[in-house]
């Protein structure tokens, strides 16, 4: 299976619970940002999430009462870098006793010396490493030499180890598409369990010009589409198609709520309209009908997996052909 069979149990059942109770829009995934310090300075990355000071960081109860809340299935521990939260032990600890399922999304400088032989491998964390290429891409994007191999070697202790272990490659402008497909044949060989390849997000603070229009995205994920098939790509087919401009799809800002050490991100994990103390009052003040339109000028170019992946999976669930395709591509990893 493209994924493991109690992650997948997991978030049917909540999916399942949450219709039954009648509910049009729910949170899937909590974007949990610990804090917004971090040991690299990406060119893609928005500013305030590598520019915090560490002292700023969210207390644990607060984190896991922000997991209580949103009731999501799923955890991505984000920011800044996780590896860096003193308390992530303890975090961790208190998300796996809650049931969820934790995706702990790193660069992977600090796991030999903040993962492994410190948070033992459970089937309920998966370490993503963020790897946007071959070395000389990579150490370009992390404006730092050496990241790659770094990345590289934690890769394959954590997948020795016992980890469920993914990737996360972010493409831009200037992304080179054979390299992409030379990375997935690179990490299919070690057998990663799972390679995300998301388009990047325009953030207003980034001066750099490598972000991509609509019309450059799909041309790109035409060629990432050819490659679901063939690798172990986590982003279903129906959002492929979304991506390459093969069909449409009403974003679903709600479906991954952002906590951060500012409180409540609104509308979404990408723009930062304004933070909110209280969840049921960010969830209650947000305008969702305006945000699913994508009618705000910052959504222009948006085709994020953070919100569309569930209208994807929506999509894909409204007719057996779709229900079959999302069957064969999750049974046979395919």
């Amino acid at each position: 299976m493209r994924f493991p069979l109690d992650f997948v149990m997991n978030n049917a059942k909540h999916m399942i619970g949450q219709r039954a109770k009648g509910r049009k829009r729910y949170p899937t995934v909590l974007m949990l940002e610990p804090l917004y310090t971090c040991n690299l300075a990406c060119i893609g990355c928005s500013t305030e999430r590598h520019t915090g000071k560490l002292k700023d960081r969210l207390p644990v109860d607060k984190c896991l009462e922000a997991a209580r809340l949103a009731e999501a299935p799923t955890v991505s521990l984000c920011g800044g870098e996780p590896l860096l939260y003193p308390e992530l032990p303890e975090l961790i600890k208190g998300l796996i006793d809650m049931g969820k399922h934790i995706i702990l999304c790193t660069n992977a400088l600090l796991c030999d010396k903040k993962l492994f032989d410190v948070i033992p491998p459970h089937k309920q964390l998966f370490v993503n490493v963020h790897l946007d290429g071959m070395k000389q891409t990579h150490d370009y994007v992390c404006d730092r030499e050496g990241v790659f191999d770094k990345a590289l070697d934690a890769i394959k202790e954590s997948k020795k180890r016992g980890y469920v272990t993914l990737t996360n490659t972010t493409i831009y402008k200037q992304t080179d598409m054979d390299e992409v497909e030379a990375l997935c044949e690179l990490l299919a060989s070690i057998k990663i369990d799972g390679l995300l390849i998301a388009p990047g997000y325009h953030y207003e603070s980034v001066q750099n010009d490598v972000f991509m229009t609509q019309e450059q995205i799909h041309a790109k994920f035409k060629r990432v589409r050819e490659l679901c098939y063939r690798y172990r790509l986590t982003a279903t087919p129906t959002f492929l198609e979304f991506a390459a401009g093969l069909i449409e799809l009403r974003c679903s800002p709600w479906s991954t709520v952002n906590y951060t050490p500012l409180g409540w991100k609104g509308p979404c994990y990408l723009i930062g309209e304004k933070f909110f103390e209280d969840f049921h009052t960010f969830w209650n003040e947000m305008n969702w009908d305006y945000w699913e339109t994508r009618q705000d000028r910052r959504c222009a170019n948006c085709k994020m997996h953070s919100g569309f992946e569930f209208s994807a999976v929506e999509a894909a669930s409204k007719s057996l052909k779709g229900m079959a395709e999302m069957a064969y591509w999750n049974l046979t990893g395919k």
